[in-house]
C-alpha cells in the first residue's frame, strides 16, 4: 500500500470515529431528554409532551444502532468480507427509518384515544420544557448532520434527521398545548384540551414522512444506486485529465458505507505497454482518490483506444 492510499484510508477512519462519537453524544443526550418529557408530560397533563419522550426513547434506540452501523462499517476488510463491512451503514440507516415508523404509528394511535377521551388542560409551565428541548435538539441536529456530511456516513445523516424530526415534534407539541391553554383563557370550553393531542397526531404524520425518506435513502445504497454526476463528473474529470489517457469508456460508482467504490474503463494509446498501461492505471487511481474525498477504491480496466471513442 502506498503514502497516497495509507492518508485516504487515515481520513476515512478519522470519519468513522467522528460519526461514533456523534452517535454516543445523540444516545446520551436523548436517554435523559425522553425521561424529562415524559416525566413532565405525565405531571402537567399532556400527551403530546408524552408522545415526545417516546420517540426520544426510540431516538435513543437509533443512535445505539448508528454507533454499532458506524463502528462496523469501519473494520478493514477480511477474508469473510473482502469488500469490507460498509453496508452496515445502510443497513443501520434503513434500521433507524423503520423505528421512525414505528414509533409514527404508535403516536397517531394514542393521540387517536386521548383526543376521544375528555382530560385535564396542559399545565403552562410544560412550554418551557418545550422550548428548551426544541432548542437543544435543534443544534444537536445541525451538528451531527455536519458530522455526517463531512464523515459522509448516511447513518449519522439519518441520525441528523432522527433529532430534527424531534425538533419538529416538539414544535408542534408546543403549538398545540399553546392553542389548548389560549382555549382555555378564552373560554373555548373542554375540548380545547385535546388541542395538544391534535399537535401529537401532526407530528406523527411528519415522523412517518421522514422515516420514509429515510428508509428509500438506505434502501438505494443497499441496491448501489449510482450517486450521480456529482460524484461521477469530477471522477472523469480527474482520469481524463492523467497523461496519456485518450478516453473514458465507463466509468461507474456506488456507495458503501462512508465512501465509494469506482470502477473505471480507461482508454489509451494501443501501442503503450503492459507495463506502462498497470502505471497508467495507478495514476489514474490516485488522481480519482484525489479528485473526491471517500474514494476507497477505484478498479481500473485499461483498454486500446480505437478511434470512436472522442477524445478529451
Amino acid at each position: 500500500m502506498n503514502i497516497e492510499q495509507q492518508e485516504l484510508e487515515a481520513e476515512l477512519l478519522v470519519g468513522a470515529a467522528q460519526a461514533v462519537r456523534a452517535a454516543q453524544a445523540g444516545a446520551a443526550l436523548n436517554l435523559v431528554l425522553a425521561f424529562v418529557k415524559i416525566g413532565s408530560g405525565i405531571v402537567g397533563h399532556t400527551y403530546a409532551l408524552v408522545a415526545d419522550g417516546v420517540e426520544s426513547l426510540a431516538d435513543v434506540v437509533s443512535s445505539l444502532i448508528v454507533w454499532g452501523g458506524v463502528a462496523l462499517g469501519a473494520r478493514p476488510p477480511d477474508e469473510d468480507h473482502p469488500f469490507g463491512h460498509g453496508k452496515a451503514e445502510s443497513l443501520a440507516a434503513s434500521a433507524v427509518s423503520i423505528l421512525l415508523l414505528i414509533a409514527a404509528v404508535g403516536i397517531a394511535l394514542q393521540a387517536v384515544r386521548e383526543i376521544r377521551t375528555p382530560h385535564e388542560f396542559p399545565a403552562t409551565w410544560t412550554l418551557g420544557v418545550l422550548l428548551g428541548v426544541v432548542v437543544v435538539k435543534s443544534v444537536l441536529a445541525r451538528r451531527v448532520k455536519s458530522v455526517g456530511l463531512r464523515s459522509g456516513s448516511a447513518a449519522v445523516e439519518a441520525d441528523a434527521a432522527h433529532h430534527l424530526s424531534d425538533a419538529i415534534t416538539s414544535a408542534a407539541a408546543f403549538i398545540g398545548i399553546s392553542a389548548a391553554l389560549l382555549g382555555r383563557h378564552f373560554g373555548g370550553g373542554p375540548r380545547w384540551a385535546a388541542a395538544d393531542d391534535w399537535a401529537a397526531l401532526v407530528a406523527s404524520v411528519v415522523i412517518a414522512w421522514n422515516g420514509v425518506a429515510m428508509f428509500l435513502a438506505g434502501l438505494h445504497d443497499l441496491m448501489d444506486r449510482t450517486p450521480g454526476e456529482p460524484v461521477l463528473a469530477p471522477l472523469r474529470a480527474a482520469a481524463l485529465r492523467v497523461d496519456g489517457v485518450r478516453a473514458i469508456e465507463k466509468l461507474a460508482a456506488r456507495r458503501v458505507g462512508v465512501g465509494y467504490r469506482v470502477t473505471v474503463h480507461v482508454q489509451a494509446d494501443s501501442t503503450t505497454t503492459l507495463a506502462d498501461a498497470h502505471a497508467l492505471g495507478g495514476h489514474v487511481k490516485y488522481a480519482m482518490c484525489r479528485a473526491v474525498p471517500r474514494i476507497q477504491s477505484v478498479l481500473v480496466h485499461m483498454e486500446p483506444y480505437d478511434g470512436t471513442t472522442a477524445a478529451p
